[in-house]
């Protein structure tokens, strides 16, 4: 499917705002973690480290754009929980089908 350049933008635009919401998210997930008076200092300190070395490398966080692959980049994004199908109602209905099509394939 070929995307339209209203979509195309409106992917741009939105992008950085559905990643700020999925870093707030985690965000307070390290919070809460730190907060944990069960575990020493270093060991949270080492397992916070290699958290953000993964989750530094998640769609949430981080997305090369292309328009050839936004359709996939939508589905991954759903998948992964950083957005919901709700978050694509300002877009054509052609694009929300499409996606609505590959994710139920893929169940």
């Amino acid at each position: 499917m070929n995307i339209s350049k209203k979509d195309w933008k409106l992917f741009r635009e939105r992008l950085s705002g559905w990643q700020e919401n999925y870093m707030e998210g985690l965000v307070k997930e390290y919070a809460n973690f730190l907060n944990d008076d069960k575990k020493p200092a270093s060991e949270k300190f080492w397992e916070l480290e290699k958290r953000i070395k993964e989750d530094k490398r998640h769609p949430g966080v981080i997305m090369e754009m292309s328009k050839s692959e936004v359709i996939w980049d939508i589905v991954r994004l759903i998948r992964l929980k950083v957005i919901t199908y709700d978050d694509l109602s300002d877009f054509s209905d052609e694009l929300q089908l499409e996606v609505k099509r590959i994710l139920e394939m893929s169940r």
